[in-house]
């Protein structure tokens, strides 16, 4: 496993209830209309819970690659996270109530580093770690204003 950043997180206050943001983002397949990265997540089985595996479809520019992720945290209405497989990442969403609604919490957390063929790509296809992390936190702030922008039409 290779070092990288063990965490990138970025959050934004919505104007809405737990639950209802809940509901967005435990919606794996619309993640492709939020985040800049996904193109398209096709979930395997049932309804997404604990366990729910997913096939995701990941673009940038012309490069398009797919990842395969488990949901490893289910707390209805407070935490959704999946890790990918892949490079052993885990991806979550933290809800927590405020006066005016809810704060989202995005996070990459990365515990036990990435993959060495992760760590490969992302230096030789992405441009290095820096560079690919500044572009998962641009990722994430988009992701969070269009959740934001769903969430509160």
């Amino acid at each position: 496993m290779s070092n990288v950043e063990a965490l990138i997180e970025e959050s934004i206050e919505v104007n809405a209830e737990p639950a209802t943001v809940w509901a967005l983002v435990t919606d794996l397949p619309r993640m492709a209309k939020w985040s800049p990265q996904v193109a398209k997540t096709i979930v395997r089985g049932g309804p997404v819970g604990l366990g729910t595996t997913a096939i995701n479809i990941n673009r940038r520019g012309p490069l398009v690659w797919p990842t395969r992720s488990k949901v490893v945290r289910f707390d209805q209405d407070r935490e959704f996270a999946f890790r990918i497989k892949d490079n052993t990442t885990i991806w979550s969403f933290t809800l927590e109530p405020t006066a005016g609604g809810t704060r989202i919490v995005q996070r990459r957390e990365a515990p036990d580093g990435v993959t060495k063929i992760s760590d490969v790509l992302t230096k030789r296809v992405f441009g290095g770690h820096d560079g690919f992390q500044a572009e998962l936190r641009d990722g994430m702030k988009q992701t969070l204003k269009r959740i934001k922008a769903d969430v509160e039409a």
